[in-house]
């Protein structure tokens, strides 16, 4: 049996045998439990998607699916149910993302660190705002996604978790309390993040860059300033025409293409399969970097390990700061190898002379 593979009348036909039986009884007779994630949309009913995508199986190859064949999830039920034409919608509402925690919070701290009613216009301007951020798939969404009741109590999750707070928290996650650490730590840093991340969805500009693979499923990168600051940051980074640019500049004004912080060439260890190759980072902070141009000085030449390690945990140090930590391990490794040697010549020593008093 080809897992998937249903088309749109099977799917149909599995509708209406759900119609015919009753939802109770088709969830029973080929056991399926309850949607938990995302349900089929059609003529204004919902239908429990996995199983609906598991008994057109049935009418398409033969044989329905069983439930412990597949998932309900975006890889199986929801995806095949989309790629026939069907509508989707989630169940529940995906968790909120640090860019919605960082507005949320800022909102929160220019509220004296005080939660906000539904009511309140700065809520309902919020919740506006965030149904418009390009992090949380439309099927994913349910009618009530970040509705002014849903943004009201994240930002008592967030006031109920401050360290001058003295009664009973809300609920609220990890996420909540790390990002109002940020804010406590690094105000007016995050402040100007959350700014940045304002201005980038009423321009549109971070509306148009589509995210990646590696950003968006990447837990080796940190950024306390959010994935869309990142994901501008990065675009940076990898414009062919800047990249270009910067390479022949330092070509022009004599130098090599030899990472700045560790001093690897591609070239030197590669030869011609290396040459010409280097990494481009852009140098500038996230919650710095506007709307502005980037310019040749913004960007640094770095190998791809120095660079994966820029990004591997914030604070990012700059160029200058790895090539500082990478030259005082060195230092350190040299001394405890010398340290080593002198140990092992003493030891060779002492026994030398306990073999001459022998």
């Amino acid at each position: 049996m080809r897992r998937g593979a249903i088309t749109r009348e099977s799917v149909l036909k599995a509708v209406a045998e759900h119609d015919e039986l009753g939802r109770e009884a088709f969830l029973s007779r080929y056991g399926f439990s309850e949607a938990r994630s995302y349900v089929l949309v059609h003529q204004g009913r919902d239908y429990d998607s996995k199983a609906i995508a598991g008994v057109a199986h049935k009418w398409e190859q033969g044989r329905a699916l069983a439930p412990g064949e597949f998932s309900g999830g975006k890889d199986h039920a929801a995806a095949w149910l989309k790629r026939v034409g069907f509508q989707i919608k989630a169940v529940k509402n995906p968790d909120w993302a640090r860019d919605e925690v960082i507005l949320a919070c800022h909102l929160v701290m220019a509220n004296s660190w005080k939660g906000l009613d539904a009511q309140d216009a700065r809520v309902i301007e919020l919740s506006a705002l965030l149904q418009l951020l390009p992090i949380h798939a439309e099927a994913d969404r349910n009618e009530k996604f970040r509705n002014p009741n849903g943004v009201a109590r994240k930002t008592f999750d967030i006031a109920t978790r401050h360290p001058d707070y003295r009664g009973k928290p809300t609920n609220g996650g990890a996420l909540d309390v790390e990002v109002m650490h940020e804010f406590l730590a690094r105000p007016d840093e995050m402040t100007e993040a959350a700014r940045l991340i304002r201005q980038g969805i009423t321009t549109g500009e971070l509306q148009d860059l589509a995210p990646t693979d590696d950003d968006e499923l990447d837990d080796e990168v940190s950024a306390p300033e959010g994935r869309l600051l990142l994901r501008r940051h990065r675009a940076r980074e990898r414009n062919k025409g800047l990249r270009k640019k910067k390479i022949a500049t330092v070509l022009r004004q004599g130098g090599s293409l030899a990472c700045e912080a560790c001093g690897f060439d591609f070239e030197k260890v590669y030869g011609d399969r290396g040459a010409g190759y280097i990494e481009c980072h852009h140098v500038v902070p996230l919650h710095e970097a506007g709307e502005g141009r980037t310019k040749l000085s913004d960007l640094a030449l770095i190998c791809a390990n120095c660079h994966r390690m820029i990004h591997r945990r914030a604070p990012w140090p700059t160029p200058a700061e790895l090539k500082a930590a990478i030259e005082q391990h060195r230092l350190a490794e040299g001394r405890g190898f010398a340290g080593l040697v002198r140990q092992r010549g003493t030891t060779a020593e002492h026994a030398a002379a306990r073999e001459d008093q022998r």
